[in-house]
């Protein structure tokens, strides 16, 4: 089963890189490419970035394997909260996931499962032993790459949010998931200066 999904995600990516190829090649119809790119791997998906609040400046001072242990104890206790709101972890690259999500309630419901989770386990141990999260979400059209990657404007701009903006504790998202997301009780919406491009605006949910 490992071995078909392997080929699955590198036919995806073959097929993607040639039609990139026949792209760059003199006098190209870029817009009839461009549609077939879309046709092959256009999808609706909710993005999530995650990213460990002040993560490089605790390596700089407890050293690898103080690095070692959060990831290890980000990875043990994230991963099945990930999976029982039905979410697909793409990427687990340093301190940080890239996660994808059918319905952006389960998404948000997830994140806010994260940081509750977090806030417990924070409580007894010593700052530098705590494991300090913060979330952006966007959802909208993205170029699905198998199970390997996805690309697209919501996807920079969850990125941005998760891992520039957002503060230990935060989940910030886009415009386009707040409208796609819609009202859930006993969570609100404040929205936030400046959001970054890719979205025309951004909010910090309060939970």
């Amino acid at each position: 089963m490992n071995q078909l999904h392997r080929i699955h995600a590198s036919g995806s990516q073959d097929r993607l890189d040639r039609l990139i190829q026949e792209r760059l090649e003199p006098g190209a119809d870029k817009a009839r490419i461009d549609q077939r790119i879309w046709d092959l791997f256009g999808e609706d998906w909710c993005v999530m970035f995650t990213d460990m609040s002040g993560f490089s400046r605790r390596v700089e001072e407890f050293g690898i394997i103080h690095f070692l242990q959060i990831i290890h104890e980000s990875e043990r206790l994230l991963i099945p909260v990930i999976e029982d709101h039905e979410g697909i972890l793409l990427k687990l690259e340093g301190d940080s996931f890239l996660v994808i999500f059918r319905n952006p309630q389960k998404a948000l419901k997830c994140a806010i499962g994260l940081q509750q989770l977090l806030a417990a386990y924070n409580l007894d141990r010593l700052p530098e032993e705590q494991v300090l999260l913060c979330v952006g979400l966007g959802y909208g059209r993205v170029l699905r790459i198998g199970d390997s990657d996805v690309f697209g404007s919501e996807v920079n701009a969850a990125s941005k949010l998760g891992e520039d903006l957002a503060k230990a504790g935060d989940i910030l998202v886009t415009g386009a998931f707040k409208s796609q997301c819609g009202d859930i009780p006993g969570i609100g919406y404040a929205s936030i200066d400046q959001p970054p491009a890719g979205t025309a605006s951004a909010f910090r949910i309060a939970f």
